[in-house]
């Protein structure tokens, strides 16, 4: 079979078969990129007991009842519906706190780093696959989600098991690894409906490898079917798209991330290119690693749509380039000497000393990224401030009212304060943040109020321009004082009172 499949490859190059160290895989390419990942991510997992607004609203609405779960996702969030399915079932099981909340993405990303090591390893060899499983697990953003009480490590678990298993189908063709690749794919992007640009990324690379005709039918009904499924989420969730206006285009440093780690990819593929006869590598990891980014980008023109956790993803290509090239690397002279074919000794300790180094590169960056500080806000944080701030029986007024989700996951702070604007509960209403009163209600219950805690953005963002925020705003300015302003982490807590003496009393 493979003699006849190089006989008809233009190249020479078998189109059935693109795995340059076919056969079983070897645990250690999977294991220890898994045990790397692991480790990272129980480190520092609770980040000092504190949690942000997105990981709030997973919290709070894994807590609500089905039904409930069932009436938000006709309003709001139905992209995230499985998610929170599952965390509601999962947090039925044990209701650790922050450690439910957060085990997933820790589990995900390292069953995804094994995806990876198993990738590299069928593609160029063992030490490929435990570099480019390594280095995955290192990459700050990975780093990042795999402490996130999110989806979009489970969605990344899932893409590089769907990734592995287009490897693997393409070179021992099986009707049960098409249909696994199907379920698994079709998962990730009810998970997440942006993961359908894995599969795009997966078209561009079966093209260029160009297998044989029967792998390319099948891989295309496995796609086709999986974007047949997922269609009903993508056409249901373009009518939520008003959720996602806060969306801006990518701010500079991003332009930096982004651009920095095409570079790299780029720079990787054309070493590889040269340095290597098997250019498989290159054929499966570019695509993932430029292709959704891209698009999303191009998207943008259109409507903004780029967020980088977004496509998480893309990092599974990126560590397959870089890790391999590494691998290399390592396998030239001037790394571990004219000998080093006859002293493996001298590659194991070139490896350990490498990963040791970028290891210790990024500790300040890794350490950073298990603080409060590295999230956009700290609902304890800002739940502290308030209870310094306030007296039982004042008002409490969320601008924009989106904020709310800062007490919806918090305790204590909030109890004893009036929500001035809140018509009906989150869990009620069927919504995230819970629906406010008409602009009119909201006037009269603030002028109400001899003293009112205002919880905001942080000075300089954009505010809404909606009859309720636009009257908050304006009853705050024409008929209060500020006494005080503390600025937390994404958030400022204004204590306002309708005289200065108020305010004198309040200090």
């Amino acid at each position: 079979m493979a003699e006849t499949a190089a006989a008809e490859s233009p190249d020479g190059e078998s189109p059935s078969r693109i795995s340059g160290h076919p056969g079983r895989d070897r645990p250690a390419a999977g294991l220890i990129p898994a045990a790397a990942a692991f480790a990272l991510g129980m480190w520092g997992i609770t980040r000092d007991g504190t949690m942000w607004r997105d990981e709030s609203v997973t919290y709070q609405v894994a807590h609500r009842s089905l039904s409930e779960i069932w009436r938000l996702l006709h309003h709001a969030d139905a992209v995230h519906g499985l998610y929170y399915f599952f965390m509601h079932a999962l947090y039925g099981v044990w209701d650790g706190g922050l450690l439910t909340l957060r085990m997933p993405s820790v589990l995900a990303i390292a069953l995804a780093a094994a995806f990876v090591g198993l990738i590299a390893h069928r593609l160029a060899g063992v030490r490929a696959g435990v570099l480019s499983g390594v280095v995955f697990a290192l990459v700050p953003d990975v780093q990042m989600y795999a402490q996130e009480g999110r989806s979009y490590a489970m969605v990344c678990a899932l893409v590089a098991c769907s990734t592995y298993l287009l490897v693997r189908s393409l070179d021992r063709p099986s009707g049960t690894h098409w249909a696994l690749y199907s379920l698994v794919s079709l998962t990730a992007i009810w998970l997440h409906e942006f993961a359908v640009l894995a599969l795009l990324a997966h078209g561009v690379s079966v093209a260029v490898i160009r297998p044989a005709p029967r792998n390319v039918r099948a891989w295309r009904i496995a796609a086709g079917l999986a974007f047949v499924g997922s269609l009903p989420l993508i056409l249901f969730s373009m009518g939520q798209s008003d959720q996602v206006s806060w969306i801006g285009w990518p701010k500079a440093w991003e332009w930096w991330e982004i651009a920095g780690w095409a570079l790299v990819s780029l720079a990787c593929a054309r070493y590889l290119g040269r340095a290597t006869g098997n250019t498989a590598v290159l054929r499966v990891g570019l695509p993932l690693a430029l292709l959704p980014t891209t698009v999303l980008l191009l998207g943008s023109l259109y409507a903004s749509m780029y967020v980088d956790r977004y496509v998480l993803f893309t990092n599974l290509g990126i560590a397959l380039l870089l890790g391999t090239t590494l691998d290399r690397l390592l396998r030239s002279n001037r790394w571990t000497g004219a000998e080093s074919t006859h002293r493996p000794t001298a590659r194991v300790a070139a490896v350990v000393g490498l990963i040791a180094v970028l290891a210790l590169v990024l500790v300040p960056v890794s350490s950073q990224l298990r603080t409060p500080e590295s999230r956009k806000d700290d609902l304890t944080a800002i739940g502290k401030a308030v209870e310094e701030v306030s007296a039982d029986g004042d008002g409490l007024i969320f601008t924009p009212a989106r904020r709310r989700e800062w007490k919806l996951s918090s305790t204590g702070p909030f109890d004893a304060l009036d929500d001035l604007a809140l018509e009906e509960s989150p869990a009620a209403s069927g919504s995230l943040q819970g629906e406010e009163m008409s602009a009119a209600r909201i006037r009269a219950r603030m002028l109400s109020a001899p003293r009112i805690v205002v919880l905001s953005d942080p000075q300089g963002e954009p505010e809404d321009a909606v009859a309720q925020e636009v009257v908050k705003r304006a009853v705050l300015r024409m008929y209060f004082y500020a006494c005080s302003r503390e600025q937390v982490r994404g958030a400022q807590v204004t204590l306002y009172a309708r005289s200065a003496r108020a305010c004198d009393d309040a200090e």
